[in-house]
C-alpha cells in the first residue's frame, strides 16, 4: 500500500525529507536520471504517511521482499501516471516492521535529510498543510472507514492540487486460463479476509461517490488490466502473492496444508505451460482534483 501527499514547503506522513543542496532522492537508482523527477526534488518536500499497525498481509519479511517485487511490475506504470498528471515525485509508505527497512535503506544510502514519522490513518491526524499532491496505491482496500479517509485527505490539501489513486476495482477478475479452481477459491478466502479485517478489496468503487462528496473532481479514470504468461514479468505480482499469503490463511485457520499444497501444485503446472494464461485483477487508475 502507498500514502504520500508532497508540497512546496513542508513534508509528510512516513518519511519527510529536507529540502537542501545535497539532497538525494528516496527512489530507487534506475529512477534517477529522470529529468523531470531531479527537478521536482529540489521544489519540494515530501512526507510519507504510515500506518502503525500489523497488515492483513502480514509484515514480516517475505511480504516486505514481496512488496518490493511489487513496486518494481508497478513502477513502470506509476510513473507513467505520474507524469501524466504532471508528477514525478515518489513517496514510499511503510508499516512498523517496514519503517525498520527504510531506516536501514537510508542508512545504507547516507540519507540524513530523512525524518521518519509513525500514523495511523483511521485514528491519527494527517500532518497539516496545502499539499500539492496524494497517491494511495492499495490503500482504500485495507482501511476500515474509506469515507473517513478522504474526508482527512480534503482537509490538508488545497484547492487545484491533485489526488491518485491506484485501487482495485473488481478484484475476481483474477483468473487463469486454463482454470485453476483451487486459486479461485484462494482468491475468495483472500476477498473474505481483507472484508472481515475491515477492509474492502474492490476499494476504488467508492471513490466515484467519496471523491465528489469532499470537494474533489474526478479528471481522469481508466482501467489497468493484464493478461499475462508465466515468462511475463507481471505474472511474478501475483504468483508470488499465493506464495505468501498461503502460510497467512492456514495462520487464521481458513485453511489446511493439504488446500494450500493443492494451489500450490495448481500454480507450479500452470508456469510450466507456456499456452498459460493469467487475467490480473482490475486496478483504477483516477485522477482527483481539488476544487
Amino acid at each position: 500500500m502507498r500514502f504520500s501527499i508532497v508540497r512546496d514547503d513542508a513534508g509528510k506522513r512516513q518519511s519527510e525529507v529536507r529540502r537542501n543542496a545535497s539532497f538525494t532522492p528516496l527512489i530507487p537508482p534506475e529512477v534517477n536520471f529522470v529529468p523531470e523527477f531531479r527537478r521536482c526534488v529540489h521544489a519540494c518536500e515530501r512526507l510519507v504517511l504510515t500506518m502503525d499497525r500489523d497488515y492483513v498481509l502480514g509484515t514480516h519479511e517475505e511480504e516486505l521482499a514481496r512488496l518490493g517485487l511489487q513496486h518494481r511490475v508497478w513502477r513502470p506504470l506509476i510513473l507513467d501516471c505520474w507524469q501524466r498528471a504532471g508528477i514525478t515525485v515518489v513517496a514510499l509508505e511503510r508499516s512498523e516492521n517496514f519503517i525498520r527497512a527504510m531506516e536501514q535503506t537510508c542508512r545504507a544510502r547516507s540519507l540524513a535529510n530523512v525524518k521518519i514519522h509513525q500514523l495511523d490513518l483511521m485514528t491519527d491526524e494527517l500532518p497539516k498543510g496545502n499539499y500539492d499532491f496524494s497517491w494511495c496505491r492499495w490503500v482504500m482496500s485495507f482501511v476500515n472507514d474509506r469515507a473517513l479517509l478522504i474526508r482527512k485527505l480534503s482537509d490538508v490539501m488545497r484547492a487545484g492540487s491533485v489526488a491518485i489513486f491506484h485501487e482495485y476495482g473488481h478484484y475476481e477478475t483474477w483468473h487463469f486460463f486454463p482454470r485453476l479452481v483451487h486459486q479461485e477459491r484462494f482468491r475468495e478466502h483472500v476477498i473474505a479476509t481483507w472484508r472481515e479485517s475491515g477492509g474492502e478489496p474492490d476499494g476504488a468503487v467508492a471513490l466515484a461517490t467519496l471523491l465528489p462528496a469532499n470537494g474533489f473532481a474526478i479528471r481522469s479514470a481508466r482501467p489497468h488490466l493484464f493478461c499475462v504468461r508465466p515468462k511475463d514479468y507481471m505474472w511474478q505480482w501475483p504468483a508470488t502473492f499465493i506464495e505468501i499469503y498461503l502460510p497467512r490463511l492456514i495462520e487464521m485457520g481458513r485453511i489446511d496444508h493439504k488446500f494450500a499444497d493443492q494451489v500450490r501444485d495448481d500454480l507450479a503446472k500452470a508456469e510450466k505451460n507456456p499456452n498459460a494464461l493469467m487475467i490480473t485483477p482490475l486496478v483504477l487508475e483516477i485522477v482527483a482534483e481539488k476544487l
